[in-house]
């Protein structure tokens, strides 16, 4: 049985679960999040827990009983903590500000590069080359991180860009001047 699916999903008091049929509605301080599951697995509740059930041991029902939980956990520490990812920017000039709820990235191009703050998400930008990128939905504080470090990957040669804190830049030789 799968290590992830069948562990319980501990529910604080401060968030409601609101489980239907096909969806799983979670509620706390942060905000409210939704999911569609799959009408096969079947979510539970008991004192303070969740339960995530799945009906065979086929394959299909197997991946989809960890991705089931995986997703509900996630929605839980959304509304309670929320996530945020940090991205660093290199290069001489590059640099991040805030304008309004928006971002606006200089990043060597002849003109200023704005990205849109989605619903339900919001940005720092602690210092010029560092911004950092708050919501409750994991998959959209991903995507949007994602978005912004696409504007300018981070290159081999120089290692300038955008990339994720922490993230290792494979460093290439540049070419050498010997015929």
């Amino acid at each position: 049985m799968s290590r992830i699916g069948k562990k319980p999903i501990p529910v604080p008091d401060t968030v409601t679960v609101t489980i239907e049929p096909e969806v799983v509605r979670v509620a706390g301080p942060g905000g409210q999040l939704e999911e569609r599951i799959n009408r096969d697995i079947s979510v539970e509740k008991s004192d303070g827990e969740l339960l995530v059930k799945r009906p065979t041991d086929r394959g299909e029902h197997r991946a989809l009983h960890g991705l089931t939980r995986s997703l509900i956990a996630n929605m839980v520490e959304g509304v309670t903590t929320g996530f945020s990812k940090t991205l660093e920017i290199q290069g001489v000039g590059y640099r991040a500000q805030l304008k309004g709820r928006d971002l606006e990235l200089a990043l060597g191009y002849s003109h200023p590069v704005p990205i849109k703050a989605p619903e339900g998400i919001t940005f720092e930008v602690p210092s010029p080359t560092r911004v950092v990128v708050k919501g409750i939905s994991k998959q959209l504080v991903g995507e949007v991180a994602a978005n912004i470090r696409k504007q300018r990957p981070p290159e081999p040669y120089k290692g300038k860009g955008i990339r994720y804190q922490g993230e290792r830049v494979r460093r290439k030789a540049g070419k050498t001047g010997a015929k």
